[in-house]
């Protein structure tokens, strides 16, 4: 029948709406959560995630929100991934909010069994981490006085 070791590879919008239905039901203890922006949007590419700061650590009783934008070639290569809430993390650019991925190893080392609930996990996992757990963070209250990327992405996939 078929040869051993081979895998079905899920289709793109297959595996967006799995991810869907597993972000509409709600993850594990509820710190994490996600979703998409627009319900209208067929390819699925724009989604907000929203990461509860963990115990102990500087970014307690804190709430971030997320953005995610999935390109064509998700879930093959990693989401864009910007904090609209200010943060200070190792792994954050402090300008744009844009998650490193050279700084972060999930994006880096990016496969494609991963996923965007894996990418909230570990960004919350990277807050308790020794180099983040009490490094300052901005007064709350300064959301997103960023330049807004989605433009800039929309440009950029015209091109």
């Amino acid at each position: 029948m078929g040869s051993e070791g081979s895998r079905v590879v899920v289709p793109r919008n297959f595996r967006l709406l799995e991810e869907l239905e597993r972000g509409e039901k709600g993850i594990g203890d509820g710190t994490v959560s996600y979703g998409m922006d627009d319900a209208d949007d067929i390819y699925m590419r724009s989604w907000t995630g929203t990461i509860i700061g963990p115990h102990n650590t500087v970014h307690e009783g804190r709430i971030y929100q997320l953005k995610l934008f999935c390109d064509k070639d998700y879930p093959d290569n990693p989401p864009t991934v910007r904090f609209q809430t200010r943060i200070n993390m190792t792994c954050v650019n402090q300008e744009t909010g844009m998650v490193e991925p050279s700084l972060f190893p999930m994006l880096a080392n990016w496969q494609r069994e991963y996923t965007m609930e894996d990418i909230l996990v570990n960004l919350k996992k990277e807050m308790s981490s020794a180099q983040n757990r009490k490094l300052y963070q901005p007064p709350e209250g300064i959301d997103d006085q960023r330049m807004e990327q989605k433009g800039l992405v929309l440009r950029c996939c015209i091109l």
